[in-house]
């Protein structure tokens, strides 16, 4: 498949809205069953202090937030957390750290959570932040199924986001990450003071990836007061959907994940974003440090709607 340029992306960003929504469910039914959205459940296993100065982030140590710091949990609480995730019908566990990379040490312990949480039966993912070299093999021996280490925006508008990384030592990290055999869960960021051309190179950065992305998380911004994007107005509900849907064109194969930012979406709007090809959501109330809808208002809408939650990812590149 030829490499999407960020001016395609930006012509389907264009288009009529309901002629871009067909599109996009007519590609998404062409790799996924319909009406199938694949659940994850999130968990901060390490919160607070990071070094980073991700414009955005509650837990960056230098902003004054009302996030609290909380060292790495023991394994022990970890698991009884994916039980419950499991019960409540989450196919998938993930875990973060707001570290700006692992230490040897504290891989010792992650790996500990992932071998037994897929020990239970559950797909794992973690996003620890950057990895340096034999981190991701130590990662994939232990059972880990995903990494996600998103993007946030396009290349042009990174500078405006964060300083204390680069656009390079992400795509090092994913580098990583694939040449460990592991799959790669990278999304991004609405609503960072980006342009809707940063959307469109956002989305053509995804596509570029060798494989493509498995999982495609996309967060609508939660401001949080004491952060320096902690005063921005949300992306307009049609705006977001129009990105979702280019992503699914762009991404055909892609899990495209409604992530940060669902609690403010009305009904109405998370239904237009599974038609614009959304298959994959953020369930339990809590996302690290941002409110999400609880199970019960999720079943109650994916029943309303008349969608099913898949028992075990489907590989759409089978």
């Amino acid at each position: 498949m030829a490499r999407i340029t960020p001016e395609e992306v930006q012509a389907l960003l264009e288009k009529p809205f309901l002629d871009l929504v067909y599109e996009a469910q007519t590609v998404h039914r062409q790799h996924f069953r319909p009406g199938a959205v694949q659940v994850s459940s999130l968990l901060s296993v390490k919160t607070g202090g990071c070094p980073e100065d991700c414009g955005y982030c509650s837990q960056a140590a230098r902003y004054h937030t009302d996030t609290e710091r909380d060292g790495l949990m023991e394994v022990d609480e970890v698991l009884e957390r994916a039980r419950a995730a499991r019960e409540a019908g989450a196919t998938r566990f993930c875990l973060s750290a707001a570290w700006r990379g692992p230490k040897d040490k504290d891989l010792d312990q992650v790996t500990e959570m992932v071998a037994a949480v897929k020990e239970m039966g559950m797909e794992t993912c973690a996003t620890l932040g950057m990895l340096r070299e034999g981190q991701a093999e130590r990662l994939a021996d232990a059972g880990l199924d995903y990494y996600n280490h998103n993007l946030d925006t396009s290349p042009e508008h990174y500078d405006e986001v964060i300083s204390t990384r680069t656009y390079d030592d992400r795509l090092d990290t994913l580098q990583r990450v694939q040449d460990a055999g592991m799959k790669v869960c990278c999304g991004g960021i609405l609503g960072l003071g980006e342009e809707r051309s940063d959307r469109a190179g956002l989305i053509a950065q995804l596509a570029a990836l060798d494989p493509q992305p498995q999982s495609v998380p996309i967060n609508n911004l939660v401001p949080v007061p004491g952060t320096p994007m902690g005063d921005r107005e949300p992306v307009d509900a049609v705006e977001f959907i129009r990105t979702v849907a280019a992503a699914r064109i762009a991404l055909p194969t892609s899990y495209i994940r409604l992530a940060a930012g669902r609690l403010s979406m009305t009904e109405a709007e998370q239904a237009l974003c599974f038609m614009a090809g959304a298959n994959s959501i953020f369930y339990g109330e809590q996302l690290l440090t941002t409110p999400n809808p609880d199970e019960n208002s999720d079943r109650a809408l994916l029943d309303k709607l008349g969608m099913t939650i898949e028992e075990v990812a489907q590989d759409a590149r089978a």
